[in-house]
C-alpha cells in the first residue's frame, strides 16, 4: 500500500495487529521485498511488521512537483511513523538500511524500543572508518556485478534459486536516474556516541564489506550495545540466513543479553 507523504509516494507493507511493531530497513541493493524472510516469521511471533520502500527505490515514487530533492530517509521514516501513528517501536536495518537507523536512533531515540544494526559500516565518516574500508576493498570492487559485492560465496554456491530470487529483487531496486538519499548528519563516532537505545549489532562472518572488525571498531562507540556474529553470510546476511538473524534479533527483542563488545574476540 502507499502513504502519500511530504515529497514521496511511499510503499510500504504492514501485517498490522496489536503487539510491539518492528520496522526493517533495507539495504541499498534491494527493496522491502528482501523482508520475505522476516515478515511472516515475526508477524507469527506477536509483532506488527512494517517493511518499506525508499524514496526512488521499488514502489515508492518521488513527487515531481517537488523537483529533485532527495530528501532523506530518517525523515520518510519518521512521517511514516507520524502516518501510522507509532508511538514507539524496534528498528533493524541491515547494510545501507543500517546507516539510516543510526541516523534516526540519534535524531528520535525517544521513539525506539531497540535497535538493529546488521552487516553494515554505519557509513562511519571517522578517518580511521574511511581508511579501514578503502585498505579492504581491492581496485574495481564496486564495478562487481552486485551479488559478488553482497552474497556470500557459500550462499552464492549452494543457493542459486535463492541467489536468483535476490537478483530479481536488486533488479528492479533503484528506479533510473533516482539519486540516492543524504544522511540528516554525517554519522560519526561522537553521533553514536549519544544513542541510549538498546541496540545489538550483528556482524556477517564472510562480508567483504562490513567484516565483524570493521562494525566491531564503530560498533564500540555505541553506549547500549551487544553483539552477534552470523557465521559464513555475507553482506545480505538475513537473505541468506534468516533462520539465525530471526533467532538473535528474537533473543534481543525478548531481552536476552547478547554479548558485550568489549568482550567480543576476533
Amino acid at each position: 500500500m502507499h502513504a502519500e507523504l511530504p515529497g514521496v509516494r511511499l510503499w510500504f507493507t504492514d501485517t498490522a495487529g496489536t503487539g510491539p511493531v518492528i520496522v526493517f530497513l533495507h539495504a541499498n541493493t534491494g527493496t522491502s521485498a528482501n523482508w520475505e524472510y522476516q515478515s511472516k516469521v515475526f508477524s507469527q511471533a506477536g509483532y506488527r511488521v512494517i517493511a518499506f520502500d525508499r524514496r526512488g527505490w521499488g514502489q515508492s515514487i518521488a513527487n515531481p512537483e517537488s523537483g529533485p530533492q532527495p530528501g532523506t530517509v530518517a525523515d520518510d521514516l519518521h512521517a511514516l511513523a507520524e502516518h501510522l501513528r507509532l508511538d514507539q517501536f524496534h528498528l533493524v536495518g541491515v547494510a545501507g538500511g543500517g546507516f539510516v537507523a543510526l541516523d534516526y536512533a540519534s535524531w528520535h531515540p525517544e521513539r525506539l524500543l531497540s535497535l538493529v544494526v546488521g552487516a553494515s559500516t554505519g557509513a562511519m565518516a571517522d578517518p580511521e572508518e574511511v581508511e579501514f574500508r578503502a585498505r579492504i576493498l581491492s581496485p574495481g570492487f564496486r564495478a562487481l556485478p552486485a551479488q559478488f559485492r553482497e552474497i556470500g560465496p557459500s550462499y552464492l554456491g549452494s543457493n542459486p534459486k535463492g541467489t536468483q530470487e535476490w537478483l530479481e529483487i536488486e533488479e528492479h531496486a533503484q528506479q533510473p536516474g533516482a539519486p540516492s538519499q543524504p544522511l540528516r548528519s554525517p554519522n560519526t563516532y561522537t553521533k553514536i556516541a549519544q544513542i541510549p537505545v538498546r541496540t545489538l549489532i550483528m556482524a556477517a562472518g564472510a562480508d567483504l564489506l562490513a567484516p565483524p572488525a570493521l562494525m566491531k571498531q564503530w560498533g564500540m562507540h555505541l553506549p547500549n550495545a551487544e553483539w552477534a556474529t552470523v557465521f559464513d553470510a555475507g553482506h545480505s546476511i538475513a537473505w541468506e540466513r534468516p533462520e539465525i538473524f530471526n533467532y538473535n534479533v528474537m533473543q534481543f527483542l525478548k531481552g536476552h543479553k547478547g554479548q558485550s563488545l568489549s568482550t567480543v574476540e576476533l
